[in-house]
């Protein structure tokens, strides 16, 4: 069949939460707290970081350069998804589809990158903590969050070149934003090759990372038990737990919606699945990194009691 046979698609429609049919207005209160509460404790965490010179440290940049971009990374999707659960059947253009897909795969591959370099700055600061300003200098970190960025650019490129070089059918994404897969759904052509590219990317982007925080963590424990006091190993661990919890949560969600097998998929899973990974992930960051961090927690304390001193 030649390509010019084809219908030629202009635009996309998301399916959206229609099919939780009432319950949509729940949701959107719901997920419009989440957001707002996402937004303010992303940009609290960049702020803070910004103006106490406790943090400007190796770790807490990452931490931020990880807040902003996951700041711009819900903006890319959680808005329109807002917006469908009001009104219903809003077009997308093929190069808004286009640059919101980019955007997101760029972001996301970005996040978990950010989140590996988290873990080599742990690794280093207690397995080498007398060459730590060394191997962590300015110079390092600003190399290793461009090229967390770098690899999110080429694998951005490589998604939405292959996907949008696909001719185009249906017209109703069934999702709230476009996804990788429920795009795919609408070619009117043999996606294999497409969907070796989106497993092969997503492997990468996922199970590189997790390996490399996993051999930087077997390296930190090791260490860590090795240390003779009971309060010396509390602390050294205290200053892993917050990473390490994000971690987990972080690439559990993403390997249940990128790597389990398509054959398990159904619309209204996959859409609460990647609600979580968009909207709730996120939130994880400011919240685990307040609650459980006593530099932040401190940072944020001397924060205030200066801005209760110049009322007074």
């Amino acid at each position: 069949m030649q390509r010019k046979n084809f219908t030629e698609v202009t635009e996309f429609i998301f399916l959206g939460f229609s099919v939780f049919g009432k319950h949509q207005i729940t949701l959107f209160v719901v997920f419009l707290t989440i957001y707002i509460l996402t937004l303010a404790g992303n940009v609290v965490i960049v702020t803070i970081i910004r103006v106490d010179h406790h943090l400007h440290t190796p770790m807490y940049f990452f931490l931020s350069m990880l807040a902003s971009s996951e700041t711009v990374y819900t903006l890319v999707s959680v808005p329109r998804m807002l917006s469908g659960l009001l009104f219903h059947n809003q077009p997308i253009s093929l190069a808004g589809c286009a640059s919101q897909m980019f955007f997101f795969v760029l972001l996301a591959t970005n996040n978990c990158f950010l989140l590996t370099a988290m873990g080599y700055d742990r690794y280093v600061a207690i397995c080498n903590p007398l060459r730590y300003t060394v191997l962590m200098s300015k110079g390092v970190c600003v190399m290793l969050v461009s090229g967390s960025f770098g690899t999110g650019l080429v694998m951005a490129v490589l998604h939405v070149a292959a996907m949008f070089s696909l001719p185009f059918c249906g017209t109703v994404v069934e999702h709230f934003f476009c996804d990788i897969y429920p795009v795919m759904k609408l070619s009117c052509t043999d996606t294999t090759i497409n969907e070796m590219i989106n497993y092969g990317v997503s492997s990468f982007v996922i199970l590189i990372p997790v390996s490399l925080i996993f051999i930087s963590y077997v390296f930190i424990i090791s260490t860590i038990l090795k240390i003779a006091s009971t309060e010396g190993r509390k602390k050294a661990f205290a200053t892993c737990a917050s990473h390490l919890t994000v971690v987990i949560v972080h690439y559990g969600c993403a390997s249940i919606a990128y790597l389990k097998p398509k054959s398990e998929n159904s619309i209204e899973k996959d859409l609460l699945l990647s609600g979580t990974y968009t909207i709730i992930t996120p939130l994880l960051n400011p919240v685990v990194y307040s609650l459980r961090n006593k530099e932040v927690k401190d940072a944020l304390r001397r924060a205030v009691g200066k801005k209760h001193f110049s009322t007074d």
